[in-house]
């Protein structure tokens, strides 16, 4: 099993802290860099746009009740590269970017060129940046770069034309990647019909807006230009690994007809579909990445974990349930405006809760003995002391549980 970390940047009132910019990113690279000592994978760093909090005010806000800023992080490239010069092993990765604002497909190809070029300048250098890519989550951060309904049909089909965009913006990105000169033209044309929509009423608000009764209607492309091909074009490709934040199966299997694309995926995802999901994928990957393994798709989870001195054994879960309880309502209360217990308790269900022994069995018992964990510590924590303690508990003393009981299984499974 691998452990990997993930990083929020997310600058939010937490047990009555709110800490400046300044020192939220302070806190971020003491976190890094001990993360690298401690002997992480990849870290992780979510990345977003725009104020969030500024958006509040406007016509259409998009998290009301949220305080302060979602994330800082609205860089990963140059935040990777501040992060190499202070660390020694540990990759970077984004979770995730944005490739369809903020300039585009072709633009966010271009900067990953460029910042590879970069950092492959060393030719002993084998930190890699993970770029896991998706069409984002709030429309807004889009919107501001153009990227929204442009007609009466596309406003009433824009759930599925969002998608339709994605679709385009990842063919683009992915060909520019891999050293293709094209055009606009080599786009394939995009429609969309009935089997695109979950209802007829879904499917009829669509063609009314078009005018008739059309059986197949066009999108046209949204990003138009003549041949191009980025620059710099002679750079390390083999320290780049691509990701998707789709959860849609024929785009997990479309984008590896492109280029080696792994998959996210959540904690909270049912059993089957992560079954599924490798099952395709070990058919689909891209044949220049080799075989798929389980590790192409990190699993993303909260961990509450207790192991501070001077507490019983009873003592050290109590306090982990506690401090779950508190960081998961005052995430849903900041996202929905009330506290909804339910999804307290479904979160809680699906977070890694406890002392170190309790996170090992769940950690066994949940996961896969071949899966990557990507570990969220920080979790509305602005005691970043206390983040660091918990991420050399969780080294130090669950992996090596872990460890072992994967290997007492093993032994006892052994025909």
């Amino acid at each position: 099993m691998q452990y990997d970390i993930f990083f929020s940047i997310s600058q939010t009132p937490a047990r009555g802290v709110m800490p400046s910019e300044a020192q939220m990113f302070r806190s971020f690279f003491d976190q890094l860099k001990a993360a690298d000592e401690q002997g992480y994978g990849v870290a992780w760093v979510a990345e977003s746009h725009l104020s969030s909090e500024v958006q509040k005010g406007n016509r259409r806000p998009v998290i009301p009740h949220w305080q302060g800023e979602v994330g800082l992080n609205c860089n990963l490239l140059a935040l990777a590269q501040e992060a190499f010069h202070r660390t020694r092993r540990i990759d970077m990765g984004s979770a995730v970017m944005n490739i369809v604002c903020m300039g585009g497909p072709i633009a966010h190809a271009e900067r990953i060129a460029s910042t590879l070029a970069l950092h492959g300048l060393n030719p002993d250098e084998r930190r890699r940046i993970h770029v896991g890519f998706s069409a984002g989550r709030f429309d807004f951060m889009n919107e501001a770069s153009g990227v929204g309904p442009r007609d009466a049909v596309e406003a009433a089909a824009w759930p599925v034309v969002k998608g339709l965009v994605f679709t385009e913006a990842c063919h683009i990105f992915l060909r520019l990647l891999r050293g293709d000169t094209l055009s606009s033209d080599d786009t394939a044309p995009m429609h969309i019909a009935r089997a695109n929509f979950r209802s007829d009423a879904d499917w009829a608000r669509v063609q009314d807006a078009a005018g008739g009764r059309p059986e197949r209607i066009t999108i046209q492309p949204r990003w138009a230009f003549e041949r191009l091909k980025i620059i710099p074009q002679d750079w390390r490709r083999d320290l780049l690994q691509l990701i998707i934040g789709s959860h849609d199966p024929a785009l997990q299997e479309e984008v590896n007809r492109i280029a080696p694309v792994q998959v996210f995926n959540l904690s909270i995802t049912r059993p089957e579909i992560i079954d599924d999901t490798h099952r395709r994928m070990a058919a689909a990957y891209h044949p220049s990445g080799g075989p798929w393994r389980r590790e192409y798709m990190p699993r993303t989870t909260f961990v509450f974990l207790n192991e501070e001195p001077g507490l019983s054994v009873a003592e050290r879960r109590a306090a982990a349930r506690e401090e779950a309880k508190l960081a998961l309502g005052a995430y849903w209360t900041a996202l929905e405006g009330t506290l909804d217990p339910a999804k307290v308790n479904n979160a809680a269900d699906n977070a890694l809760i406890g002392d170190a022994d309790e996170i090992a069995e769940q950690i066994v018992t949940r996961f896969h003995p071949s899966d990557r964990l990507m570990l969220w510590f920080d979790f509305f924590n602005h005691d970043s002391d206390r983040v660091i303690r918990d991420q050399q508990a969780f080294m130090e003393r669950v992996a090596p549980k872990v460890a072992e009981r994967l290997a007492e299984r093993a032994a006892t499974e052994a025909p």
